[in-house]
């Protein structure tokens, strides 16, 4: 799967024109091992009893979804065009450890498949006491534009 990046690119000469300026478009593919990493610290809006999904004040099993497919995201952010973003597809997760509320979290996910438009990452979550989930999540590689026209058709 390939992303465009764009580069300002100028001859050389003895004074910057603009005139002179050209646009080249270096492609980036996305390849297994690109990594991804991004945290957060638990607040009280994040637990379990304040989102729904259960009766205590401990880090949520969906916030820390949430943080995962963050970390996914951020491991192949470079390698998409302003026209393209990537939605999940699948989530497959554990959620092994109860993180209290102030503990700082951290997903990481890591690309282990690329076919074609569909990326397979390895995703894992951790607080400050050790690894809290883990598991395998996929996303698909889309034209926002087309992806939102073919939504908001159903209206």
């Amino acid at each position: 799967m390939r992303g465009k990046i764009s580069i300002l690119f100028v001859d050389r000469g003895q004074t910057f024109d603009y005139s002179k300026a050209r646009k080249v478009v270096i492609t980036m593919e996305i390849t297994v091992g690109m990594k991804g990493i991004v945290e957060s610290c638990v607040e009280r809006e994040d637990t379990a009893k304040e989102v729904g999904s259960g009766d205590l004040l401990v880090y949520a099993t969906p916030c820390m979804v949430a943080l995962m497919e963050g970390a996914a995201c951020e491991a192949i952010a470079g390698c998409l065009s302003d026209a393209q973003t990537t939605v999940g597809t699948m989530l497959n997760i554990e959620h092994v450890s109860a993180t209290p509320v102030g503990l700082e979290v951290r997903a990481e996910a890591e690309v282990t498949e690329v076919a074609g438009k569909v990326i397979t990452f390895e995703v894992k979550a951790f607080d400050e006491a050790g690894e809290i989930g883990h598991g395998t999540h996929k996303r698909v590689v889309i034209n926002s534009q087309k992806f939102l026209d073919k939504t908001y058709g159903k209206l």
